[in-house]
């Protein structure tokens, strides 16, 4: 990761700085969680505790100054972040006009509709996005197919042809 980043840094002449790879190590921690809440079952504060410690660890290695040490500084600091810091940008709306350009229009909906299900409602705001997503009868319908253990239906229909060995892969369970 941090190769890849150096060559963006080398790009743009600038240096990516601590607090930009603290907000993205964050957004990945919080996502993480509310997704797999979303998908699977609520989390105890002890399992969003390891996923806190499996990101810190990347932080970490990657050279990150300024991580909170528990789940409850992360909090706070995610938080606080949040509240006064969080705007939406010209690299925003850029960025978003890179995804439209390169899922195409029915996964960029997709995105858009999931991201309603997960980020926090000061998010919602900036990004213009519903408070409800139709996503929601769909996600019913993805978790009635699992317990059928037919979800790969659905998989079938969402991903990009050229990932579905790479995520079948992960969906096996190692003997």
């Amino acid at each position: 990761m941090c190769a890849i980043h150096a060559g963006v840094e080398k790009a743009r002449s600038a240096a990516i700085p601590d607090w930009a790879y603290r907000d993205v190590l964050f957004m990945l921690i919080d996502y993480s969680i509310h997704s797999y809440e979303l998908l699977e079952i609520k989390l105890t504060i002890a399992e969003k505790e390891e996923v806190f410690k499996v990101f810190y660890q990347v932080g970490n290695r990657m050279g990150i100054k300024g991580l909170p040490t528990n789940l409850t500084a992360l909090e706070n600091m995610r938080k606080n972040h949040l509240q006064q810091d969080l705007e939406k940008s010209r690299y925003t709306t850029d960025l978003y006009k890179q995804y439209r350009k390169h899922l195409g229009f029915i996964r960029y909906f997709v995105l858009r509709q999931a991201q309603i299900m997960v980020v926090p409602d000061k998010v919602k705001q900036l990004l213009l996005l519903r408070k409800v997503s139709v996503l929601t009868p769909v996600l019913t319908l993805y978790k009635l197919s699992r317990y059928l253990k037919v979800e790969w239906l659905i998989k079938t229909l969402l991903l990009p042809p050229a990932y579905k060995s790479a995520i079948k892969a992960l969906d096996s369970h190692p003997s």
